[in-house]
C-alpha cells in the first residue's frame, strides 16, 4: 500500500483579490492544500464560495494559532507584510509573502532576521519567477541566442478608471502606487537577465535614477527608471496605475532581440502556451512554451518543496532572501530618486515596532553600567547609526536595540548632515523614552574646530534631538592651536547653562590635551573633563584612519587610562574588519585595512582572538568585543550594526567574560597563560 505524500497545510491571511489566485493555485499544486483562511470579516460574502473548504477563522491571531496549519501566505496590503510575516515565523508558521516582501528592504530584511531565527520558510511570491518559461528566457539569454545583452526595456502599467482615493493603489496609508505595487516586476526581470548574462543568478545595478508624476493622493501614477549594471547593460523600466503601457519585455543584445508581452503571466494563470519571440535581422523565430498548470500552482510547489526539504529560501530561479532584497533595495532607490515616503512610514504614524507591538522596556541582554557624571546607568555598548535616511529604516535597528537593553546612543552634529540627530529625536519623542536615555553629542569637528563654535552647534543639535541637553559631549577633534582653556571654558558654559548634563570631554584628544584640560579645570573650579571618545581595539590603529584621529590602543594609553579610570567610548571597537575574513596576512586588496591595521604585532593577535574563538564557538570579532569590554577601566564600545542579523551578532560578545589574564595574553601573547574555555 503506498501511503499519500506529505502535503503543506496553507492558511491565507487576508482573502483579497490575489487570494483567490493563490487558492486556484493550491488547488491545482501537487504539495499544498487549503486549510483556513484568516479574516477580519468572517461574515463577509462569499468566502466559502471563493475559498471551497477552507475554514473561515475570524482574525489573523487565530490563523497564526491554528495548529493544523504549516505554512501562510499573506496577502494583506504592503504595509501589513512585515508585521504578519515577523508573528507568523514566531508563530512557528512558514511563510509566503505577497510581493513586495515589505516597503523598504529594511523591513524585508526584519522579516528575513525573524525567519532565520525561527528557522522557518520566507519567500516573496513572484510567480513568475518559478514558471519553467522563465528558466527558458534565461537559457537562450545565456546560450547567446542574440549576442552579447547590451539593453533591457520592460514595462507593466495598467490605467484604473480614474483617480479613487479609497482604492489601495491611490491610497498613501496602504502605500499605494505603481513602484511598489507592479514596478518590482520589471526591475526582478532586469536584474535576472542582467545576472545571466554575466553568468550569475542575478545582478544589482550600481546607478539607479528615477523619475514619476506623484497624484493628488501623493502616490506615484506613472514612473520611470534607470538601472546601469556593473557589467554595462542598461535596463529602461517603467509602470503605472493611470497609464496603460505596452508591457512588453524587450531584451536587447548584439545579434537581435528578445520580446515576451506580459511576462509575468508566462503561458496564462490557468495555463497555456507562452511565447517568447527572437527577432534577428534574418527574419523572426517563435519558441513557445506549452504548459499546462496554473501559473500560482508553481510558487506554492516550489515553497513547498523548499519547506519538505528543510530549506528556508526560494531555490532559484526563485527569489531567495538576497534576491528580494537585492529587488528591494532597487525600489527603495527609484523612490527615494522621486521622493516618494508613505504617510505610513512617518513618524507619526509608526508609534509601533516592525512587529506591530509597543516598545518594551527593561531588557537585560545588554548590561548596565554606572558611569561617572551620568545621572543614570549606561548600556555596556552604545550604539551608532550613521546610515539611516529615513525614519522607518532607523527605528527597525533602534528598537531592537532598546528593547534588547541598550540606552546609549552616539550621536554628532556632522554626521548624515544632521539626519542622525533628527531621527533619534524623532524616535526619542515617538517611542516615549528620552528620560531612559544616554545621547551622546559631538561638536567642533574640523575645520571648524573653534571654542565658539560649540554652543552654536549645540543648540541646532538639541533642536534636532527635540530635546534641552545632551547627556554626554565630546569636542569631536581637537585643534592644538587654540588654548585648551578655551575649549574647557566653552564646554562648562554649557554645562552652567543646563544643555550639558552629564561628563565632557574630547573625541580624538591627546593624553596631553586632556591632563592640560584637566589640570586648568581643577585651577579654575570649572567641571573637568570626565570622558573620552577615542579609538580602542585589540588592534592598535597604527596610522590615523582620517585626519586628526587618535588610538587609544597602545601601553601607554592603556597605564592611563586605568590611572585616570578615564571612561572611553571607543569607536571602531572591533577593528573595521581586521578580526573577520577580510583580513589575512596574504590579503592585501582592502587598502585602509592594510594601511591602518597590518602590522605582525596586530596580527598575533588576531591569530590569538582566533584560537581563543575556537575554543569557545564564537567568531575572533566577538572575542575582540569582548575584550574592549573588559578593559580595567570603563570602557564602552561603540557599535554599528547596519541589519538585525549584525546587531545579534554583535550581542555575542557579551557571553565572553575575559579575565585580566586573558587580557594580558589576547594583548601580548605571554606564554605562561593559556585560556582554556
Amino acid at each position: 500500500m503506498t501511503s499519500e505524500p506529505q502535503k503543506i497545510r496553507w492558511g491565507i491571511l487576508g482573502p483579497g483579490t490575489i487570494a483567490k489566485a493563490f487558492a486556484g493555485g493550491v488547488a491545482h499544486s501537487r504539495t499544498g492544500t487549503l486549510v483556513a483562511i484568516g479574516t477580519r470579516n468572517p461574515g463577509k460574502s462569499g468566502l466559502n464560495e471563493n475559498f471551497p473548504g477552507a475554514r473561515i477563522l475570524d482574525g489573523y491571531e487565530a490563523l497564526l494559532a491554528d495548529p493544523d496549519l504549516d505554512a501562510v501566505y499573506i496577502s494583506t496590503p504592503h504595509p501589513s507584510h512585515a508585521e504578519w510575516a515577523i508573528r507568523a515565523a514566531e508563530a512557528g508558521k512558514h511563510v509566503l509573502c505577497e510581493k513586495p516582501m515589505g516597503l523598504t528592504a529594511f523591513e524585508a530584511d526584519a522579516m528575513i532576521h525573524a525567519a532565520r531565527r525561527a528557522g522557518t520558510f520566507l519567500g516573496e511570491a513572484f510567480m513568475y519567477r518559478l514558471h519553467p518559461q522563465t528558466a527558458k528566457l534565461v537559457d537562450l539569454v545565456r546560450s547567446g541566442a542574440i549576442g552579447e545583452v547590451r539593453m533591457l526595456k520592460s514595462s507593466f502599467g495598467f490605467a484604473m478608471p480614474g483617480f479613487m482615493p479609497e482604492h489601495r493603489l491611490y491610497a498613501n496609508d496602504l502605500a499605494g502606487g505603481g513602484i511598489l505595487d507592479v514596478g518590482g516586476y520589471p526591475v526582478s526581470m532586469a536584474r535576472l537577465i542582467a545576472g545571466a548574462a554575466s553568468g550569475k543568478p542575478f545582478a544589482e545595478p550600481d546607478k539607479v535614477a528615477g523619475a514619476a508624476h506623484l497624484g493628488q493622493s501623493g502616490v506615484d501614477e506613472w514612473a520611470s527608471a534607470l538601472l546601469h549594471f556593473p557589467n554595462g547593460i542598461v535596463a529602461e523600466v517603467s509602470c503605472g496605475i493611470s497609464l496603460a503601457q505596452d508591457n512588453v519585455l524587450r531584451i536587447l543584445g548584439t545579434k537581435g532581440r528578445i520580446e515576451v508581452a506580459d511576462f509575468w503571466y508566462a503561458s496564462g494563470r490557468e495555463g497555456g502556451t507562452g511565447e517568447i519571440r527572437i527577432i534577428r535581422s534574418g527574419g523572426e523565430e517563435v519558441v513557445e512554451v506549452r504548459e499546462d498548470r496554473w501559473l500560482y500552482a508553481f510558487e506554492v510547489d516550489a515553497a513547498g518543496e523548499a519547506i519538505l526539504a528543510g530549506k528556508q529560501e526560494f531555490a532559484w530561479p526563485g527569489m531567495g532572501w538576497a534576491d528580494s532584497l537585492g529587488n528591494l533595495r532597487v525600489l527603495d532607490k527609484w523612490r527615494a530618486a522621486i521622493g516618494l515616503e508613505y504617510e505610513i512610514e512617518k513618524p507619526e504614524k509608526r508609534v509601533d515596532t516592525i512587529s506591530g507591538r509597543r516598545l518594551r522596556s527593561g531588557g537585560t541582554i545588554i548590561a548596565k553600567r554606572e558611569i561617572p557624571g551620568l545621572p543614570r546607568p549606561a548600556s555596556c555598548l552604545a550604539l551608532g547609526f550613521e546610515d539611516f535616511r529615513t525614519f522607518s529604516s532607523g527605528m527597525i535597528l533602534l528598537d531592537a536595540y532598546f528593547e534588547a537593553g541598550g540606552n546609549v546612543f552616539d550621536t554628532a552634529f556632522i554626521y548624515g548632515s544632521g539626519y542622525t540627530e533628527t531621527l533619534l529625536g524623532q524616535w526619542l519623542k515617538n517611542r516615549g523614552v528620552r528620560e531612559q536615555a544616554v545621547v551622546i553629542g559631538k561638536g567642533a569637528h574640523t575645520p571648524l574646530c573653534y571654542p565658539d563654535v560649540i554652543g552654536k552647534q549645540l543648540t541646532q543639535s538639541l533642536d534636532r534631538l527635540q530635546t534641552d541637553h545632551v547627556d554626554v559631549y565630546f569636542m569631536h577633534r581637537d585643534d592644538p592651536d587654540v588654548p585648551v582653556d578655551e575649549f574647557v571654558d566653552a564646554m562648562d558654559r554649557e554645562v552652567r547653562a543646563g544643555r550639558i548634563r552629564g561628563p565632557f570631554g574630547g573625541s580624538n584628544w591627546t593624553r596631553e590635551r586632556m591632563d592640560e584640560a584637566i589640570a586648568y579645570a581643577e585651577r579654575t573650579g570649572k567641571q573637568k573633563p570626565g570622558a573620552l571618545s577615542n579609538n580602542f581595539s585589540l588592534a592598535e590603529m597604527l596610522v590615523p584612519i582620517w585626519p586628526g584621529c587618535v588610538t587609544s590602543s597602545s601601553d601607554d594609553w592603556k597605564a592611563w587610562l586605568t590611572a585616570r579610570q578615564m571612561p572611553n567610548f571607543a569607536w571602531s571597537s572591533q577593528g573595521r574588519g581586521f578580526f573577520t575574513g577580510r583580513a589575512g596576512r596574504d590579503q592585501r586588496d582592502n587598502e585602509e585595512l592594510v594601511r591602518v591595521w597590518y602590522s605582525e604585532k596586530n596580527f598575533g593577535r588576531r591569530d590569538r582572538a582566533i584560537e581563543l574563538a575556537n575554543r569557545l564557538g564564537k567568531s575572533p570579532i566577538h572575542v575582540a568585543l569582548a575584550y574592549v569590554l573588559a578593559q580595567p577601566f570603563p570602557s564602552v564600545p561603540l557599535i554599528g550594526p547596519r541589519t538585525l542579523d549584525e546587531l545579534e551578532d554583535s550581542l555575542q560578545a557579551l557571553d565572553i567574560a575575559l579575565s585580566p589574564d586573558d587580557i594580558a595574553w589576547l594583548d601580548g601573547g605571554s606564554d605562561q597563560h593559556r585560556r582554556t574555555g
